[in-house]
């Protein structure tokens, strides 16, 4: 996403809904017309928004990690404490307090550096422009209009979408099955990556 990781460069958006218009944008200049699309976290809040905008270019659709609504009820904190503490810690460490919430073992995680590694390119501009777009986005009221064949996954100690979120993308959307990773959290394709690759292959051969 522009303002995030190879592309930090970029202005951030602030709106989940622009974040979407961009990528099935830069999908289009490169090609790519019709795809399968994984969106974990705030990313799966822009692949619902896709799916919305651009139904009949998605083949099949993972949510992962991810809920229908941008105010996230029991994140480990609010959005608006993640915005205050990112004013007050600026970007770079905030990005690494935020990276360490993902994994059980917090910043002894094997793969946390590397994850906070990406973050740290991040601006505070790109971040508090990523929280707004959370903050003001609800997909509800569209679950039930997606037709697209989807699996959501969850693992099962994520600390930032509760079981609830995940519950209602599962229920809610027509058909969807649902994927529980046991004894990870919020990077479950970090923490298992070999039981989280053979879940998600065996969903987008069938």
């Amino acid at each position: 996403m522009p303002g995030f990781g190879k592309n930090a460069e970029l202005e951030a958006l602030n709106s989940i809904q622009g974040f979407a218009t961009w990528a099935l944008e830069e999908l289009a200049a490169r090609g790519v017309e019709r795809f399968h699309l994984v969106g974990h976290s705030m990313g799966g809040m822009v692949a619902q928004e896709m799916v919305r905008q651009a139904p009949a270019r998605i083949d099949q659709l993972v949510l992962y990690g991810t809920g229908a609504t941008g105010v996230l009820p029991g994140r480990f904190e609010t959005i608006d404490t993640s915005k205050r503490r990112a004013r007050a810690e600026g970007s770079q460490a905030t990005a690494r307090r935020i990276a360490a919430t993902w994994f059980l073992d917090g910043d002894a995680a094997a793969a946390y550096e590397a994850c906070a590694a990406i973050a740290e390119h991040s601006s505070l501009p790109a971040i508090l422009a990523g929280l707004d777009a959370m903050h003001n986005w609800s997909g509800n009221a569209y679950l039930e209009n997606i037709q697209t064949r989807t699996l959501v996954i969850w693992g099962d100690r994520d600390r930032t979408y509760p079981w609830q979120q995940t519950e209602q993308l599962w229920q809610s959307i027509a058909g969807a099955s649902l994927a529980v990773m046991p004894g990870s959290a919020h990077a479950a394709h970090l923490e298992k990556p070999g039981l989280f690759n053979e879940v998600l292959k065996d969903f987008l051969k069938t």
